[in-house]
């Protein structure tokens, strides 16, 4: 879908900027209605910036029609004497802004021929190129699509550690960024810093999504913020705020006995890192597989994901723990680099706990000194205080038997209580923005009692193919639609970083693949 977009539907988008170049062509003695026919307005285009032919097959061509077209609205403009720099960076971000006041100078058009030199330095072409390659890859990595690196093995063996990918932003429409001034090209931390923020907040805009080419469905492999990282510390980046938090205060009340008082867990976390707080846009990118989206029920049955009370259909690449028992003697390591499972490890001489898919299961079954191959499962009702909502009296939930729970959906109206609100108080308070006060059995909602909440976004229910490993919903609940990045499309390459160059670390079979 995503070539499609950038081959066939992108250039008809183009018609789109170009319609309000419609006065520019005409003063240059063309008929202002030729700009308005797709694919026609980008020969016009072509030939009135008087670019070689190569240019009009360059704007079918994926990804590099943007830059092209973009050059050839700064060829344009050139035509009526804007040469400076800020013209052409403002025509780049705004062309429908700055093209209408164009067209309201006198200036007339001047023909590729008949234009004065233009002598620069060679700081200044090197400024200039420097200037719109980063304004041209800013404006594709933030509205079209962008590179990830699989960083951790939650996806496998779907998605691999060392996995490098394009994710489309238009998939599900991309969204306007909510702290517009960062450097460039890193997410939220400057680069050969620890903790310095590369980003500044006193800038920030309202969560606003663009039109896309789709909505999530079941099983999709979406890209995401992670909705936990509000807040991080930072020295354990990889660990959830919330359950270090979590771990501390059980940690604090079993020190301290009866002097404990409630949150001298979070202020030992405080005194102890430091912390920060993130706006939704510069939170850690997450990649998982949509199981449910809203108004889905969803429920987890011995390890078996049921929606809307029927079997959700199985990733076909999808892991579990085992425990396998030997006859005494070890499994063989290359053995088990043939079969691909690189994780786990060894308990004793007999017992080794392993990632397997359903097939690696069965290919190991096969190996002559293994006697068994038992999957892991933790039992209906032994509740697992990491396991959302993270209240084990009202939900003796765990990884492997998880609801039913109706994944929220905007508009739908819940019931709220002193038994369910662990549910949706994140919701209510912290992704909608209320005053939440749970008083005893009282609840009170910007300074009214409360019995019921109307959801103002959509939310997904996101976990790992890798199910056994990997830190999901079930672990943090619900991910807000403003948290939703794009569909995760295409691997182009594939590096097993625990490999030579010449043993194995290009990964041929699994690049240039469509991600499903």
């Amino acid at each position: 879908m995503t070539l499609l977009y950038f081959t066939l539907f992108l250039p008809v988008l183009f018609t789109i900027p170009a319609l309000f170049a419609y006065k520019l062509v005409e003063r240059a003695n063309i008929p202002g209605w030729k700009i308005l026919i797709p694919y026609y307005n980008l020969y016009i285009l072509v030939k009135l910036t008087e670019r070689s032919y190569w240019w009009y097959l360059w704007l079918i061509i994926p990804f590099i029609n943007v830059f092209t077209f973009l050059l050839l609205l700064i060829e344009l403009i050139k035509g009526f004497k804007r040469t400076q720099m800020l013209d052409q960076v403002l025509v780049s971000l705004f062309p429908f802004i700055y093209l209408p006041w164009l067209s309201t100078k006198n200036q007339a058009w001047i023909p590729l021929n008949k234009r004065a030199k233009i002598h620069k330095s060679i700081v200044r072409e090197w400024i200039d190129a420097i200037v719109f390659a980063v304004i041209a890859a800013s404006i594709i990595r933030i509205f079209l699509m962008e590179a990830y690196t699989i960083p951790t093995s939650s996806m496998e063996k779907s998605l691999l550690v060392g996995d490098f990918l394009f994710v489309s932003k238009m998939a599900y429409g991309s969204k306007s960024p909510q702290t517009p001034i960062a450097f460039p090209f890193v997410h939220h931390t400057l680069p050969f810093t620890a903790f310095t923020k590369s980003y500044v907040e006193w800038i920030e805009f309202p969560y606003h999504r663009y039109p896309g080419f789709g909505k999530i469905k079941n099983n999709d492999v979406v890209v995401f913020n992670y909705p936990s990282g509000d807040t991080v510390v930072l020295e354990r980046q990889n660990e959830d705020y919330y359950q270090i938090v979590r771990t501390m205060e059980i940690e604090q009340e079993t020190r301290i006995g009866k002097d404990y008082k409630a949150g001298m867990g979070r202020k030992a976390v405080w005194e102890r890192y430091h912390v920060a707080a993130r706006p939704v846009d510069k939170r850690e990118n997450y990649i998982k597989r949509c199981i449910a989206i809203p108004g889905d029920k969803l429920e987890i049955i011995d390890r078996q994901v049921y929606i809307n009370g029927k079997v959700a259909e199985n990733p076909k690449n999808m892991q579990y723990m085992y425990d396998v028992i030997t006859n005494g003697t070890g499994l063989n390591p290359r053995a088990l680099d043939d079969l691909e499972i690189n994780e786990g490890g060894q308990i004793s001489n007999t017992h080794y706990v392993l990632p397997l898919s359903f097939d690696k299961k069965q290919d190991l079954e096969k190996f002559a000194n293994v006697q068994s191959v038992r999957v892991r499962n933790r039992a209906k009702g032994q509740s697992y205080f990491p396991i959302f909502p993270h209240d084990p009296i009202n939900f003796d939930w765990n990884e492997d038997n998880f609801g039913p729970l109706i994944i929220p959906k905007k508009g739908a109206t819940v019931e709220i209580s002193p038994e369910n609100i662990s549910l949706y108080k994140k919701i209510i308070s912290k992704y909608e923005n209320n005053k939440l006060e749970i008083e005893g059995t009282t609840i009170k909602i910007n300074g009214s009692i409360a019995n019921t909440y109307t959801f103002k976004m959509d939310y997904y229910w996101m976990m790992g193919d890798n199910r056994h490993n990997s830190a999901d919903s079930r672990y943090w609940g619900f991910v807000p639609e403003d948290h939703i990045v794009g569909k995760a499309s295409f691997v182009w390459l594939s590096l097993d970083n625990q490999k030579g160059l010449f043993d194995g670390k290009i990964r041929w079979s699994k690049m240039l693949r469509f991600i499903h």
